[in-house]
C-alpha cells in the first residue's frame, strides 16, 4: 500500500511566547497544488532563519500517528484535531522515525526529496500547545518528525505518494539518530560513525563532533524550555 501525503500546510508571518518572537509554527492546511523550492513551499513564513528553513530544513514532515500518543498524554487539545499542532510542512500516515532512514530519497509530486535530518524540538512547541514539557518529551521519546532536502523543485498536493526512489543509508534509521543525540550518556564508536555520514546535515555533524571533542552532552535547557 502506497504511502500518502494527507496535507501540506505553511504559515503566513506571525508571532508566538511572551515577548512575540517572530515564528512561522502556526500552519494551516493549503488546497491544490504548492509549489516546493530548494528553500521551502513557496510563501511559507519562518521567523528564525538561523534554525528553521533553508535547504537542510526545506520541509518539515511529522506523522499523524503521533498526535494519539499527545492525546492520551494530555487529553483532547483542540489543535491536536487537525494535522498542523507542530509546525509541520506535511502530514500523512505510514512513515515514521523507525521506519525513515537518513538520506531516504522520495519522489512527491513532481518534486524530489531527500531525508536531511530529524527535528530538535524548540521552546516555541509548548507556547504553540499550552503545556511546558511538549518540546523535552518530544525530543526524549523520539516523535520529532523530519526534515527534507529538495534535491528537484517542484509541485506536491495531498494526496500525492510517497515513491522511494534511494536508499543509501539503510542502517540509520532516524530513529538511531535520535537516540544517540537524546541521550545523557556519550557512545563515542556511535558518534564517530554519525560524524562520518555523507547525508547528515552538517550542524548535526558539528554537534556530534563537538561532543567527541568535549566529552560532554550539551544542556538543552535554553531550547527546550526557553
Amino acid at each position: 500500500m502506497s504511502v500518502r501525503l494527507t496535507a501540506v500546510l505553511c504559515a503566513g508571518s506571525g508571532t508566538i511566547g511572551p515577548e512575540d518572537a517572530p515564528s512561522g509554527i502556526a500552519k494551516t492546511c493549503r488546497p491544490g497544488p504548492m509549489r516546493v523550492e530548494a528553500s521551502g513551499i513557496e510563501k511559507d513564513f519562518h521567523g528564525d532563519t538561523r534554525h528553521h528553513g533553508g535547504p537542510e530544513k526545506a520541509l518539515h514532515h511529522y506523522p499523524f500517528e503521533h498526535y494519539a500518543f499527545w492525546g492520551e498524554l494530555y487529553g483532547p487539545l483542540p489543535l491536536l484535531e487537525t494535522p498542523g499542532a507542530f509546525g509541520e510542512n506535511l502530514s500523512g500516515l505510514g512513515l515514521d522515525e523507525s521506519s525513515v532512514c537518513l538520506g531516504d530519497i522520495y519522489r512527491l509530486g513532481t518534486a524530489l526529496l531527500q531525508v536531511s535530518q530529524a527535528r530538535q524540538p524548540c521552546w516555541k512547541l509548548n507556547h504553540r500547545l499550552g503545556r511546558p514539557d511538549i518540546a523535552r518529551i518530544m525530543q526524549n521519546s523520539g516523535r520529532t518528525g523530519w526534515y527534507y532536502r529538495v534535491l528537484e523543485p517542484g509541485l506536491i498536493a495531498a494526496g500525492d505518494a510517497f515513491l522511494p526512489q534511494e536508499r543509501p543509508l539503510p542502517d540509520w534509521p532516524l530513529a538511531r539518530l535520535l537516540s544517540l543525540i537524546a541521550s545523557a550518556s556519550l557512545n563515542p564508536d556511535e558518534l564517530r560513525q554519525a560524524v562520518a555520514l555523507p547525508l547528515l546535515a552538517d550542524s548535526w555533524k558539528r554537534l556530534f563532533a563537538r561532543r567527541l571533542e568535549t566529552c560532554q552532552v550539551e544542556d538543552w535547557s535554553k531550547r527546550l524550555d526557553g
